[in-house]
């Protein structure tokens, strides 16, 4: 006999190999028929599958989030048996769930395309009304060998070769038709419901090596409910018409083009509201005692391999030599050495902590860095301001004893707080992310490491803030708490890191003289707030859909004439509002006022200051409001006052 314990505490014995499904029959039919999985000693599992040791098990119905997963999973296999319904010879490879669905890669002959989904959905939607159960078999690697290639399954004989020996081949059936696959799956093809769509279409190559076959990708998605799926699709809408990529057309901020890939373009508007950002940042870090420095971009590939940089990261590191070397390999004038443009700030910054004896009075030692990084991304990876190649961080290095690390790592996290307070983000979820596999320093290191930083998020915790834990995904030289924020629309944003390195001065040799007269290497906390200020601005262009506050837009206000009457009056308007800090354009054009309205408000400019021969006379100007079709008459002292107030950076009101 078996003891199964159940979420209530409560427990009772069943015979050896006792089915998950026949525990939840003998406790009620009701359960069974809601049920579609099992949690095995915290593990999801197949429901069918056996029972064979002491453990605690509960049962997980359809709604519960954690069926999500299994959800996509089981479309996934619906959708490969669609396609191979439809479109025979379809060879398929595989189908994992994703972030927000699903997907699945076929190899055809004839490309796929939106116009074929309609049919694809509708053969789906007939497999799961069969409620087809999903059953699962082991098969010896012959057996499935020998299936595939008599299927014509070239990719899936692949995998089968790809299973280490010591893991068992499993398959899964649905009705006639059958996957190679890990599972564990729900109880039948019904249970995946009616809440799902196909998105798109795109190309991958097998195994992403791009000199294999060139394979077509169906991406889709699927909820437990209709009314979840409805709004995920209106979540995609609201964030096509908040792509910052045409936002920043509109608004002309940036641009990209070939000869620059992965780099950005800043245009004037853009660099302004880059360069707010900047500012409002080196306020708060000179107000908190930071000091700020500046780090070469191209170092010596020996400080990278003594960082462990070179080793660890290299694939995504950018390599030079001097075109000299380049051209001339031979000549003993032409410096052969190899550099490398950074990818971090930090080797540099310890640089800076070397040079010069150093007390632990004078920890803690904040260093801040507005430092520009190179990072090789993938073309198809890169995304607009998202994700690019070259990039700024607002990176500082705390330099601390390792009594300071959780007061520091304190400081910083309110100081993240509160920052992503003054720009709008109040919904914010801290996560702990700890040692990968591949990684650097003792595990005594990283205990003490780890230790620290979870004392940290205990406290982050109690303050009401929602926290978690990422296993496994710390960086290489250390554990870091991740800050990730909501957005307007309910996309989550991860930004701001704290992350302690007990690593990297040592292997530089970094030291401070104790109170003891003793050299003691210090540690080292890697900071930062927005992150990469390219992507922090392309989330403020997206969450406020381009509508930024007043005191972000890089033009804050338009002064635009009804006729040439009021040419002079706006002079004088324009003049007065940029003595007063404002940043402000005009619009002289003999063209009416409301296609002015209409050409200023699709380039998001926050607010437009209207006058004519009237409002001269009247030392009045009209106040027109993005987004809103009212004019308020104010005059013009009082509206430069009012829009001055209402410019100022957050952290310099009164």
């Amino acid at each position: 006999m078996i003891n199964v314990t159940f979420p209530d505490g409560a427990s009772r014995q069943f015979e050896d190999g006792v089915s998950g499904a026949d525990i939840a029959k003998s406790i009620s039919p009701s359960l069974l028929k809601r049920t579609v999985a099992m949690m095995r000693n915290g593990v999801l599992s197949d429901l069918s599958d056996p029972v064979d040791s002491d453990v605690a098990l509960e049962f997980v119905s359809r709604d519960d989030p954690r069926a999500l997963e299994l959800i996509r999973h089981d479309a996934a296999h619906v959708l490969a048996e669609a396609v191979q319904t439809l479109y025979p010879g379809t060879q398929v490879t595989i189908g994992p769930v994703i972030e927000n669905g699903f997907y699945y890669d076929f190899y055809r002959a004839e490309p796929f395309t939106p116009e074929d989904f309609a049919a694809i959905e509708k053969k789906m939607r007939e497999i799961i009304a069969k409620d087809a159960p999903f059953t699962k078999e082991y098969w010896t690697r012959d057996q499935a060998k020998d299936w595939f290639e008599k299927s014509g399954e070239a990719f899936k004989i692949e995998l089968v070769d790809m299973i280490p020996a010591d893991q068992a081949l499993k398959i899964y059936k649905q009705g006639s038709w059958l996957d190679l696959c890990r599972g564990p799956h729900m109880t039948s093809t019904g249970k995946v419901g009616q809440a799902f769509k196909l998105m798109k279409v795109a190309g991958a190559y097998w195994r992403g090596d791009s000199t294999r076959p060139m394979l077509q990708r169906i991406y889709a998605t699927a909820f437990a409910k209709q009314e979840d799926l409805d709004a995920y699709l209106k979540q995609l809408e609201e964030a096509e018409r908040r792509d910052h990529r045409r936002l920043g057309r509109e608004m002309d901020l940036f641009h990209f083009q070939e000869e620059g890939p992965g780099t950005v373009f800043w245009h004037p508007k853009g660099w302004t509201l880059f360069q707010t950002l900047i500012s409002y940042m080196r306020r708060r870090q000179d107000e908190t005692g930071y000091v700020e420095v500046n780090t070469p971009q191209v170092l010596d590939k020996s400080l990278w391999e003594t960082s462990g940089h070179w080793g660890w990261y290299q694939e995504n590191m950018f390599a030079v030599k001097s075109a000299h070397a380049f051209t001339r390999p031979d000549d003993p004038e032409a410096d052969q050495r190899v550099f490398a443009l950074k990818p971090m700030n930090c080797p540099g910054h310890v640089q800076i902590f070397k040079n010069g004896l150093k007390s632990y009075r004078d920890l803690p030692l904040k260093i801040a860095e507005f430092g520009i990084v190179h990072r090789y991304e993938p073309s198809g990876a890169i995304h607009g301001i998202m994700r690019v190649r070259a990039f700024t961080q607002d990176d500082a290095h705390v330099f601390c004893t390792v009594d300071q690390i959780q007061d520091e790592a304190l400081k910083i996290n309110d100081m993240i707080l509160s920052i992503y307070k003054d720009f709008g983000f109040e919904d914010i979820l801290v996560k702990l992310s700890t040692r990968p596999d591949k990684r650097v320093g003792s595990d005594e290191v990283w205990d003490k490491a780890e230790e620290a930083l979870g004392r940290v998020l205990d406290g982050i915790a109690a303050s009401g803030l929602k926290t978690g834990i990422n296993p496994g995904e710390g960086a290489f030289y250390g554990p870091k708490l991740e800050y990730t924020l909501r957005d307007a629309i309910g996309r989550e944003w991860q930004c701001g890191t704290t992350q302690v390195d007990f690593n990297l001065p040592g292997r530089f040799g970094a030291f401070y003289i104790g109170p003891d007269s003793d050299k003691l290497t210090p540690v080292m906390i890697h900071r930062a707030m927005f992150g990469s200020l390219e992507r922090f601005t392309g989330i403020l262009i997206e969450n406020y859909a381009g509508h930024l506050p007043l005191w972000l837009s890089p033009l804050q206000a338009v002064v635009a004439t009804i006729t040439s009457d009021g040419d002079d009056y706006a002079y004088e308007v324009i003049a007065l509002a940029r003595k007063a800090g404002l940043r402000v354009d005009a619009d002289l054009r003999n063209e009416k006022i409301n296609y002015k309205v209409r050409e200023h408000s699709l380039a998001k400019v926050p607010v437009m200051l209207v006058v004519g021969r009237k409002e001269a006379q009247d030392r009045t100007v009209s106040i027109r409001r993005l987004g809103s079709q009212a004019q308020t008459m104010m005059g013009l002292e009082e509206a430069l006052a009012a829009l001055k107030a209402e410019a100022t950076a957050p952290d310099l009101r009164g």
